[in-house]
């Protein structure tokens, strides 16, 4: 079951975090791989682990805020292995690099708005342009977004933006679902609760302590959700909200 033989995967932000840990479960069902990343050297560092594990993989170096990029990444992809079957847009923006930046709305230039929509929200939009036209044509496609459960609730930690970020693609892919669900393709979201990335301080153990599981999620569970959706077996789920969060937000 679950089995991705031969189908070509592309997958966002894969460089580092939670993409690396994506690909490499992708790869280990049998697709075929095109790892993005904004940066080229961190896409062939995850492409080197999935090879070395026996996978096949590409580096994919792209800008998901810029359409032209997305555009012809895409193309080199499906030179080189085929059309995009699945995408999973996972490149996304907290703010600080691979740990969250907290600034209350009222203390945010506004300057600073722009930078999580594009990536949050247009990101994906962008890479779902590139390959949505494609699916539809073969019969075939699988989009899976990456999100997170601050697009669902409301917290006063000082995420607003990337928040409002993530809830922009929450619903945004739940109206393309429709969109396309009588072509063979679905479009579902991957909500994710504390992950992790995080790092390994003192107050980031008290965190997983106080989780209803006992601890934080990781690349590999949110990489097994992602194969699941990616499936033939997921054909009749679409437009959906999957919360990989060890149960600490239950919508």
């Amino acid at each position: 079951m679950f089995e991705l033989n031969g189908r070509v995967a592309l997958v966002t932000g894969a460089g580092q975090g939670m993409g690396v840990g994506i690909a490499r479960v992708l790869a280990a069902q049998g697709a075929r791989v095109a790892v993005n990343d904004l940066i080229d050297e961190r896409a062939k560092q995850t492409v080197g682990q999935i090879e070395a594990a026996g996978g096949e993989a590409m580096p994919a170096a792209f800008d998901v805020t810029r359409f032209g990029d997305v555009e012809a990444g895409v193309a080199r992809v499906a030179e080189a292995f085929g059309p995009v079957e699945i995408l999973v847009n996972n490149a996304g923006n907290a703010g600080g690099g691979p740990t969250m930046q907290l600034m209350q709305f009222r203390e945010m230039p506004v300057t600073e708005w722009r930078r999580f929509v594009d990536i949050n929200l247009y990101g994906p939009a962008n890479c779902c342009k590139a390959v949505v036209d494609g699916m539809c044509e073969s019969g075939f496609g699988r989009i899976i977004t990456i999100s997170s459960g601050a697009g669902q609730m409301g917290l006063p930690i000082g995420i607003s933006l990337y928040g409002a970020g993530k809830s922009g693609a929450i619903g945004f892919q739940r109206h393309l679902a429709l969109e396309v669900a009588r072509s063979g393709v679905t479009v579902n979201t991957v909500s994710l609760g504390l992950m992790s990335n995080v790092g390994d301080t003192e107050a980031v153990k008290g965190l997983a302590a106080s989780q209803p599981t006992g601890r934080l999620g990781t690349p590999e569970d949110v990489g097994h959700a992602v194969v699941y959706l990616a499936s033939d077996e997921a054909s009749w789920v679409t437009g959906q909200v999957l919360g990989v969060n060890g149960g600490a937000f239950l919508p």
